[in-house]
């Protein structure tokens, strides 16, 4: 029995032995495992239980980051294993002691933000999932923002590290930004100025803290009130001296002072801003940028007092840029034309040009459409024109043309033409810089500054010639002033004739009557002469107001800049829709003209051409035998077809300056 005994004894202690080896490895692992896990890493890192250092390589002691448990278990990473991110950490250190590196995994003690996040969405792709996970696709969205963000880039103290990475904005452990548009997000917004500042731009908090903005955000709480991100992005912040970024914080400040940036962008500094040129005048330039008061401020740089030394920043003598005198001090860069309690002057000259407009377009709109309307059923139905009958010519004489036009005037109308398209071209971009053309013609001018030289020449030469006209006709009628009728059919002056022929004209219209006969002038045309009167008088003056804005800041004030860029634009936009859609109409497009007049060109017209528009200048010319001393030969065939190519090219390029027109002005409606 003692034998029996002695055996069992030694099984037992045997079995006990292996069942140790055994088991060893795998408490061992299971240990390890733990170790690892969550709970394992907050044993040391638990910010509340424990002054967290460690002995430096120094031998000094050396402050371990401390994780609040409470905040990561409410963070979007609680679920996450720590090990997940701290890829280097594959032990678990005595107390007291650091992580062993493990040579065989990466030289990195932590996974980067953006290559987990990346890794995921390319997986969540991969598994056709990304629908299900908008928000990691924002995340995306932000990392590849920032990859091109200022922030992103070396630091000049340390060219290895950025200037700020993921973990100096979002705090890893405790990151959990609420929803957009809940109540909880606008809260936590606020808190980015202190992020920012305290972190980083202490400065620029300092400025921010006692401004407008920041006494909204931090002292009441107004989650209305602009924060960094409103102005620099969250996570494209730029460098701010590149100029895209300094016309993204002008758009930004639109944001919230929508109606102030729409009155901004009426302006040349907006116009200019708008085109996507950074050289005039932006929010920041005027109000300040972190440090921003409010106007009544005596601090503010918008105050009363202070306006002519921030107008001066800019507008001092300098890079072309002429020096502010006394009117700049009242300009109005928000004026609008819709309040006239603060700003009677502008409402009072828009009102008037829209009169003008309406009045202008009304009538001569509804007399063409009436003339086309009549003159198309005339010809369906084989109505001849009326004409005046005359002795016939001798058969020598019916090849003739009668000269209508000297060289000099067709000269004086194409040089008139074409400057106008020109100022047409280079000033309908800041008229409509919001048009999707815009900036591309703009570019193609060679930029504002380009663009403005050759508008400013070509208002020149426009004025040139309206003023050797002037001159001209002056002349003419000194030499004549004992012979020539001031209201005869010779002259441009209006008459009674001209009201009754408008009346005729619009009973022929309605068919109650037959189609009126002309003299030399028609009515149409008179107000086709008399019309660039007015025009170049308005546009020229007020052209040259802005022209030369020292000059005219100094004798009068600042509202005139306003009342003459609603002048400028609104008369240039009747000029140009008048021309290339009346004008145009009445001299190319009627039925009996279509599709082109080339009587400017080649300044002469066949006789039968000349009865049919003239019959009782032709007759008078007739009985007074007067007829052959303005007879020449008809044009060569050469100089026909030129014609014809020349006022194909004019009208071709008028019918576009036209749709440019129309599609800045229905795009900004």
């Amino acid at each position: 029995m003692r034998a029996i005994r002695w055996v069992g004894r030694v099984a037992a202690l045997g079995l006990l032995a292996w069942s140790a080896l055994v088991a060893a490895p795998v408490a061992s692992a299971a240990a390890d495992a733990g170790a690892l896990d969550n709970a394992g890493c907050l044993s040391c890192h638990d910010a509340k239980a424990h002054k967290l250092e460690v002995p430096a390589a120094d031998g000094k002691a050396r402050a371990l980051l401390g994780i609040a448990p409470e905040k990561y278990a409410g963070s979007v990473h609680a679920k996450m294993q720590c090990v997940a991110c701290h890829t280097g950490i594959t032990d678990q250190p005595a107390a007291g002691a650091g992580h062993k590196k493990d040579p065989a995994r990466t030289t990195s003690s932590s996974a980067g933000c953006a290559d987990c996040h990346q890794k995921l969405w390319d997986q969540a792709k991969a598994d056709n999932t990304a629908a299900a996970k908008p928000r990691l696709g924002i995340v995306v969205d932000n990392i590849e923002a920032y990859r091109k963000s200022f922030h992103a880039r070396g630091s000049k103290a340390d060219r290895s590290k950025a200037n700020a990475s993921c973990d100096g904005c979002h705090d890893t452990h405790s990151f959990d930004i609420p929803t957009k548009a809940s109540p909880a997000h606008e809260k936590w917004r606020l808190t980015s100025a202190a992020m920012c500042g305290e972190t980083c731009h202490s400065d620029a908090l300092d400025e921010y803290t006692a401004s407008i903005h920041g006494k909204e955000a931090l002292v009441k709480h107004n989650v209305k009130s602009a924060v960094c991100s409103d102005c620099h992005s969250a996570h494209a912040v730029g460098n701010t001296s590149a100029d895209p970024v300094k016309l993204t914080i002008t758009a930004n400040c639109g944001g919230c002072h929508a109606e102030n940036y729409a009155s901004y962008k009426a302006t040349y500094h907006g116009q200019i801003s708008t085109l996507g040129y950074a050289y005039t005048a932006k929010c920041y330039d005027c109000h300040g940028s972190h440090g921003i008061l409010e106007a009544k401020n005596p601090e503010s740089k918008v105050h009363p007092a202070n306006r002519m030394e921030t107008c001066e920043s800019c507008h001092n003598g300098k890079k072309g840029v002429g020096v502010a005198s006394a009117g700049f001090a009242t300009f109005q860069p928000h004026g609008r034309t819709d309040d006239f309690a603060r700003y009677p002057q502008m409402w009072i000259g828009y009102q008037m040009m829209v009169g003008l407009l309406v009045g202008t377009f009304g009538f001569f709109w509804l007399h063409t459409l009436l003339w086309f309307w009549r003159e198309f059923q005339d010809r369906r139905q084989g109505v001849l024109r009326p004409h005046v009958a005359a002795s016939a010519l001798p058969a020598n004489l019916e090849a003739k043309h009668y000269r209508r036009f000297s060289a000099i005037w067709r000269l004086a109308h194409i040089t008139f033409a074409l400057s106008l398209m020109i100022l047409t071209l280079t000033g309908m971009p800041l008229f409509y810089p919001d048009a999707a053309w815009a900036p591309w013609v703009m570019k193609a001018l060679g930029g504002p500054k380009v663009a403005g030289l050759i508008h400013r020449v070509n208002a020149v030469i426009f004025a040139a010639v309206f003023f050797w006209h002037l001159g001209y006709m002056a002349l003419n009628l000194w030499r004549q002033r004992k012979t020539f009728r001031w209201f005869g059919p010779d002259s441009m002056i209006p008459n009674l004739q001209d009201g009754r022929d408008m009346l005729a004209m619009f009973k022929w219209f309605f068919g109650k009557g037959p189609r009126p006969v002309f003299d030399r002038w028609t009515y149409w045309e008179k107000f086709d002469y008399w019309a660039p009167f007015w025009g170049v008088t308005i546009i020229g003056v007020s052209g040259l107001m802005m022209w030369l804005p020292g000059l005219t800041g100094t004798y009068l004030p600042g509202w005139v800049f306003n009342v003459a860029a609603i002048f400028h634009g609104e008369e240039a936009f009747l000029a140009v829709v008048f021309l290339f859609t009346v004008h145009f109409f009445n001299n190319h497009f009627r039925p009996d003209k279509f599709p082109v007049e080339i009587v400017m060109f080649t300044g002469t017209m066949s006789l039968e051409h000349y009865r049919r528009e003239h019959p009782l200048e032709y007759q008078r010319m007739v009985e007074s035998g007067e007829l052959e001393k303005h007879l020449v030969d008809a044009p060569s065939a050469p100089m026909t077809l030129a014609s014809k190519l020349l006022g194909f090219v004019l009208i071709a390029a008028g019918l576009t300056l036209l749709a440019g027109v129309a599609i800045g002005f229905f795009s900004g409606a």
